[in-house]
């Protein structure tokens, strides 16, 4: 009896009922770990969640950067506290610095601070990378460490909205089309190639300038949509073609035909058959396309369009335009040598950078784990 007991409490592990979605999923997830540029996608990835989550509890301001003063000017002078509301010691070359935690700048040019790692316990400082400034004369600075971090919700909040809503409609749109055939599939991929004619850029740029005297634009929120809805407009058609070509090929499929033989409406056959089937290269398309969209935004601004109420916005985008006008002003003269505030520069471009490598190194992973062709 005990044995027949023991027998039976081992037969549901044996006699598992096979779950094919989830054994596909241990059998991608074992092919990404074996590809390296894969995980290190995927390691990177992590990393901006986890700065997004913690961008929350960040205790900088999410829709302002903080403006901060230096306390020396330009002439061997100090600046006014009396009007600057977040002064900064800060100390020209050559000199020693008045008090401890000073930040050494040019005279010419107090409003560049370069980067400091050793004036906190934890070897940050209050500008870990650096000041940003839209004026390199006036003794006026961001902190750019805030503004890359607190970035992160804005960017990678767009970036997200963005794909789901084109991905979305292209997903129901390219799966109708392809089921449908005939003339629906017709009208569908016409007005989606009237739609793939229209230049992404230059549709997003007239919406924001048409939009801009327009009540909606002027909150941060109707920025936001009106960013959104432009981008969205263009991104969707790219889903479309690509969910249509793939329900195509998976209509044809012997089990579509079993299933359709055995009763099944047309809306459980794509429910339950051909959109699970075919949302694999839309997961490839979409790890591509979020990495792309705030390098876009920050093309944006660098053309000089007011996307945000500020010139100096806390998104990655903005950073990154701003720091460039910066870079192109900031020409300074130090003991005959040019110097330029390289961190202006580097930090935002880095972390661009790094966001858009990590979903093209994990896309390029899960194409090649999810395509059959590739695993022989």
């Amino acid at each position: 009896m005990a044995s027949s007991n023991g027998e039976g409490s081992a037969l549901p592990a044996r006699g598992r009922r096979p779950n094919p979605r989830l054994d596909q999923m241990k059998r991608t997830w074992y092919l990404l770990r074996k590809n390296t540029l894969a995980m290190i996608g995927v390691g990177l990835l992590v990393f901006f969640a986890v700065l997004f989550v913690a961008s929350f509890f960040y205790h900088a301001s999410a829709t302002t950067m903080t403006q901060y003063c230096g306390t020396y000017y330009s002439g061997y002078q100090f600046y006014p506290t009396s009007v600057c509301q977040n002064p900064i010691c800060t100390y020209p070359p050559g000199s020693l610095p008045p008090v401890a935690n000073c930040y050494l700048t040019d005279p010419n040019n107090p409003s560049f601070v370069a980067p400091t790692f050793s004036l906190s316990p934890f070897h940050l400082g209050p500008l870990p990378f650096g000041s940003l400034s839209t004026d390199p004369g006036a003794p006026v600075f961001y902190n750019m460490f805030d503004g890359i971090v607190k970035g992160s919700e804005w960017s990678i909040t767009i970036s997200v909205a963005i794909v789901a809503v084109g991905a979305s409609v292209g997903l129901l749109l390219g799966a109708t089309a392809g089921v449908s055939g005939g003339l629906v599939d017709e009208a569908i991929m016409r007005t989606t190639d009237i739609f793939l004619s229209v230049p992404q850029l230059l549709l997003v740029l007239v919406l924001i300038i048409v939009l801009e005297p327009v009540s909606i634009f002027s909150s941060l929120s109707g920025r936001v949509a009106v960013l959104i809805i432009g981008f969205s407009i263009t991104w969707w058609p790219f889903y479309t073609r690509i969910v249509r070509s793939q329900v195509v090929v998976v209509r044809e499929q012997k089990y579509v035909e079993a299933a359709r033989a055995s009763g099944a409406g047309t809306g459980r056959i794509l429910r339950k058959h051909i959109i699970p089937n075919s949302l694999f290269p839309v997961f490839v398309q979409i790890a591509l396309d979020v990495g792309s969209i705030p390098l876009i935004i920050g093309a944006i601004i660098f053309l000089g369009v007011q996307v945000w109420p500020t010139p100096v916005f806390p998104e990655w985008g903005s950073l990154a335009g701003a720091s460039v006008s910066s870079q192109i002003v900031g020409d300074l003269f130090l003991g005959g040598v040019t110097y330029y505030p390289w961190w202006q520069l580097f930090f935002p471009g880095i972390t661009l950078f790094l966001f858009a490598i990590s979903v093209n190194f994990f896309s390029d992973g899960l194409r090649d784990a999810l395509d059959p062709r590739l695993r022989r």
